[in-house]
Parts: structure tokens; sequence; C-alpha cells
């Protein structure tokens, strides 16, 4: 019986929170009447770009996560053939497929315990520091063949640190110009 009165109260407690936040709409919200669409889709910085063609772009960006594999890990692997013809396997050991798939998904991971990076030579796509050079990680993957070493001039793209230092309290971002 206890449970069944402890039940009824927070539902009225949730029935009165409701209609007392009910009232005259407040007219100094700069946001009312506004309509907003999903631009861009981008889990990890420069895939959307490097991969979607512009005629898959507005379908892409509206694709949920979970069906965009299926959808689109043949059209990257294209891509990734057509930038790097003599691609076999990156760093990772991923064939074309594999990587293909991989970054179809345009997600960004995150592990809840453990390090996290976005790749650091044995940790792969864990999360991302503010500091990861993930641009050169991508180049990397695509073009440095089975060891990283390949194509040592589209591997890197020499920008080795933001222009300011990040902070150490959150936001944890560097202070703007």
């Amino acid at each position: 019986m206890k449970n069944i009165m402890r039940a009824g109260t927070l539902l009225l407690l949730a029935f009165s929170a409701l209609f007392a936040s009910c009232g005259k709409d407040d007219d100094t919200n700069p946001f009312k009447g506004l309509t907003y669409q999903q631009q861009d889709q981008m889990g990890r910085p420069a895939i959307n770009t490097v991969f979607v063609t512009t005629a898959d772009k507005d379908d892409f960006n509206t694709t949920i996560p979970s069906a965009m594999g299926g959808k689109y890990a043949t059209k990257f692997q294209n891509q990734l053939l057509a930038l790097n013809p003599g691609y076999t396997t990156n760093a990772l050991g991923m064939d074309a497929a594999t990587f293909s798939g991989a970054l179809a998904t345009d997600v960004l991971n995150v592990a809840t315990s453990g390090t996290t990076t976005f790749f650091d030579g044995t940790n792969v796509l864990t999360g991302r520091t503010l500091a990861d050079d993930v641009v050169s990680v991508e180049l990397l993957l695509i073009f440095g063949g089975p060891d990283g070493t390949a194509n040592p001039s589209l591997t890197d793209d020499h920008v080795n640190a933001n222009d300011k230092a990040f902070s150490n309290t959150f936001p944890y971002l560097a202070s703007p110009h």
C-alpha cells in the first residue's frame, strides 16, 4: 500500500510541476518560432568532407549512425581506393573494406575507462582529446600503408599543435583570440 501511495504522490507532483510550468509564452525567447535542421554530421573531423560526395551530403547528414555503415561503406571504400589506389592495409591492420566500414559510421567512439585518444599508436578511436592531431592520424591511416611510412608527404597536415594552449580546467578550450 505504501508503494502505491508513493507512486500516486510522485505522479501528482509530476503533474503539478507540469501544469505549474505551463503559463504565458515568454516573449523574450530569442529562439521562439525558429526551425532548426541538422546541416552536417561530423563525428570524426574531415571524414564527411573527404568521403561523402556532394550528391550524398544531405542524405548522409540525416542518416542515423546505425544505418550509415550499411548505406555508405561501399561508397567510402570506392573513395578510399580513388584517393589511394595502392591501399592494402593501414597502420591498424585494416584492409580497405574494414577501414571503410569503420569510417562510414561517422561517430566519435568513447572509452569509458582507460586511455582516451583518437590514435596514439596503441589505443585506437577510444575518444579524442583536444590536443589529438586527428587530421594527421586520418591521413596516416589513408596514405601511410601497413606501417605508416608510405607516402610521407601525404601522411601529415604539418599542424602540430593548437595555436594557443588549452586550459587545465573545464571546458579545457584555449582562450579566445
